[in-house]
């Protein structure tokens, strides 16, 4: 132990006395540099960096530099006058500073500059080997004392090290502003989480929230302004640092807001931008993408779209696209029609929005809801409400694309097809939605016009929309007639007092109430039996109407005669009178146009046959 000590000793001593000496030679070699410098003596050097030229002296230079001690050392000629340096980090201005210093120049250290200085000393070897209180000494700690002192004073360091890797990486100076601020980071969300927790629990509000709000954090803003890769160094280091996924969203929306400003992609078409600026804007959006937190509803429904919309644009990879289109079909119940109208960015004369990414959006979300037991513990199925938000997002969104010459009729009825039956209370949307189809392309067949008015079930129709349905002369001839047959149903069980469950052998919800004779509201059964008359009436003549317009069409196309002259001829201004059933009367003129199996409600399951004189 003894000798040890001895040793330990003697090894202080001497460090101490080699610091003596280095402090009394730097001393000296700074009086010989001032004295130079006041001396106005000429420069014996020039010292070339990059296309900038410095004329300066030999000897204040090799006296803290150790690297262009070795270049003066090793040169061939005795008399070397120039220099080259090219690949210092930080240019020219870093070594005029870096210069500044062998000559005993003050300037002001700051925030702004310790990077470029730390770098620049460590690749110009000014360390203590070879004056004492070097400038990597004085950078090192101006860095320890005052720059990672705080978070934004080492974001600023990190992101002006960025253009230094890998002076900056061999030095550590990039990891170490990373631990900084990771630490800072967790440090002051575990404070903000610990505030939140206790405001919850003395609102009793706890138990019922399964995961805090995310907080936007102070320093978010501040993180923005960091390269991509490095700010993914950033946030993967503050995961394994305990930083919760979900509570990262806030900062990943405002990197992206801030990335992709100025990117179109709400217009239409895609305007080019310059190749480099687009590969940057890609690869940025790429890797936003792969740091989404895993849970669901941590990231608003018009952020994803938003990202999607600029997946399209910059044509990023698939596996991205698929991932934000996985994303949106998880949480569509909370969207919005804007949310869904991306606009299709290509040159080809498709279809004005991209209906084919909402069609996988929209089975996605079948998809999960149907596998959501598999894979989310404790959900099952979407809720009923759930699933009538998302029928009425899709039948607005199937309207507003409706109107678009270049969609077709099997993509339109495909993305129609995939509303379930029940999300669709009422079939009033599914008809706007035809009817502006109809409408846009008025060139469609009778067999396609059928195809498209079969998305929609006429019993579903509400008075109003069946009202318009049977003036519509687009919608085909066995479409009207479904919607006048049902309404004149509907209007016989309203005045009979039968509903269908009672006539199906069920008990009715709700009965009529009885009313005495004398009773003083016995006017109200008999005002809305009147208005119901009217509206039959009403619906007698549309029929009216309708068959007119039929024997038209029969009489220009050179229809059987002989079935057009067995009906007796009506007078154009009376209704037809009801001497047979509805159905009977119907059938007689529309023959071949109108067959037995459409006119039959689909309750029904008697033949076709006993349908024909008995609407009962």
């Amino acid at each position: 132990m003894g000798k040890v000590d001895q040793e330990e000793a003697a090894k202080t001593t001497l460090n101490a006395l080699f610091a003596k000496k280095n402090e009394k030679l730097s001393a000296a070699m700074e009086r010989t540099s001032d004295w130079i410098f006041s001396q106005e003596i000429p420069s014996d050097v020039t010292v070339h960096v990059g296309e900038v030229s410095f004329s300066l002296h030999k000897y204040p230079l090799v006296s803290k530099s150790g690297y262009i001690r070795k270049l003066v050392s090793g040169a061939s000629d005795a008399d070397l006058c120039a220099i080259e340096i090219h690949d210092i980090p930080g240019g020219a201005e870093a070594f005029e500073l870096a210069s500044n210093f062998c000559y005993g120049i003050n300037f002001e250290i700051g925030i702004e500059n310790i990077s470029m200085l730390r770098c620049a000393a460590e690749y110009l070897e000014m360390t203590e080997d070879y004056a004492a209180g070097n400038l990597v000494t004085r950078t090192e700690a101006y860095l320890n004392d005052i720059a990672l002192k705080s978070l934004s004073g080492a974001v600023t360091v990190l992101h002006l090290a960025e253009n230094l890797i890998p002076v900056a990486e061999k030095i550590k100076l990039v990891s170490r502003c990373i631990d900084t601020i990771v630490h800072m980071a967790c440090k002051d969300n575990q404070f903000s989480l610990l505030g939140k927790t206790e405001n919850s629990y003395e609102n009793g509000n706890s138990s019922s929230v399964p995961q805090p709000k995310p907080i936007v954090h102070w320093w978010s803003e501040d993180l923005t302004v960091l390269r991509i890769d490095i700010f993914q160094r950033v946030i993967t280091t503050m995961m394994t640092k305990g930083f919760k996924q979900y509570e990262l969203g806030p900062i990943l929306m405002l990197y992206a807001q801030k990335s992709f400003r100025g990117l179109d992609i709400f217009g239409k078409g895609r305007k080019k931008i310059e190749p480099k600026q687009e590969h940057e804007k890609r690869v940025v959006l790429e890797t936003i993408v792969a740091l989404l937190p895993v849970e669901k509803n941590t990231m608003s429904v018009s952020f994803l779209s938003m990202l999607l919309r600029a997946s399209i644009f910059l044509e990023t990879t698939v596996a991205c696209r698929l991932d934000l289109e996985k994303r949106i079909g998880e949480q569509l119940g909370q969207a919005v029609l804007d949310d869904l109208l991306i606009p299709s960015y290509s040159f080809t004369g498709d279809t004005l929005f991209d209906v084919d990414t909402v069609q996988r959006i929209m089975m996605n979300y079948l998809e999960y809801g149907m596998n959501g037991a598999e894979f989310d513990d404790g959900y099952f199925s979407p809720l009923p409400s759930d699933m009538e938000r998302v029928g009425k997002l899709m039948e607005s969104y199937l309207a507003e694309v409706a109107s678009d010459r270049n969609l077709t009729v099997s993509r339109f009825i495909s993305l129609a097809e995939l509303i379930p039956e029940q999300a669709r209370i009422t079939e009033d949307g599914i008809y706007r939605a035809v009817d502006i189809y109809l409408k846009a392309h008025p060139t469609l067949s009778d067999m396609e016009r059928k195809k498209v008015c079969s998305l929609m079930d006429c019993q579903k129709l509400s008075r109003g929309a069946c009202a318009h349905a049977a003036q519509n002369e687009r919608l085909p001839v066995q479409t009207v007639v479904q919607v006048l047959y049902y309404e004149q149903q509907r209007l016989r069980e309203g005045m009979g007092g039968e509903s269908p469950a009672s006539r199906m052998g069920g008990e009715s919800p709700a009965q009529p109430r009885k009313v005495h004779i004398y009773s003083a509201d016995n006017h109200q059964p008999s005002d809305e039996l009147s208005r119901l008359q009217k509206e039959n009436d009403q619906l007698k003549l549309e029929l009216a109407k309708l068959k007119m317009r039929l024997k038209e069409s029969e009489r220009q196309t050179g229809g059987d005669s002989a079935s057009a002259m067995s009906t007796p001829p009506q007078s154009s201004n009376k209704p037809p009178l009801p001497k047979k059933s509805f159905i009977n009367n119907v059938s007689k003129k529309l023959g071949r146009l109108v067959r037995a199996d459409i006119l039959k409600p689909p309750s029904r399951t008697r033949p076709a046959k006993d349908r024909r004189h008995s609407i009962s």
